[in-house]
């Protein structure tokens, strides 16, 4: 799986995917079947800048950022009012964020939310030519 996720190009990471599914298909069939279903959205990360990579292949941000927020709540165990556990979580995600790592060449987000499409990680640069009639 992990050549899956290191693989510089999307045909080279589908290859992968195939390998593994001709490989483990019988010992490990409901595993093969949820990674033939959710090929695409495992590839997604090749529709965006490489820069970015990263930090889309990287675990839950969501997951990770509650985790801290989880831990301390569950300690207190329901000592605390509304506005207090409101406040508390606030806190506890402010710490965190300071924790955070800034996305690689945040120049490319304009092009990302511009809708540029990418290849593999590269720009791909619609052809304007005209023809003369």
């Amino acid at each position: 799986l992990r050549n899956i996720y290191l693989a510089p190009h999307r045909a080279e990471a589908e290859t992968a995917i195939d390998v593994f599914v001709e490989k483990y298909h019988i010992k490990y069939g409901r595993a093969v079947e949820c990674l033939i279903k959710d090929r695409h959205a495992l590839l997604a990360f090749f529709d965006f800048p490489a820069e970015h990579w990263i930090h889309l292949r990287s675990s839950n941000p969501i997951e990770s950022l509650f985790a801290t927020v989880r831990h301390r709540t569950v300690r207190t165990k329901g000592s605390l009012s509304q506005q207090t556990a409101k406040l508390m979580v606030f806190k506890l995600i402010d710490a965190a964020s300071k924790t955070w790592r800034r996305l690689k060449s945040t120049n490319q987000l304009p092009k990302v939310i511009a809708g540029v499409k990418f290849i593999d990680g590269i720009e791909v640069i619609p052809n304007t030519e005209s023809h003369a009639a």
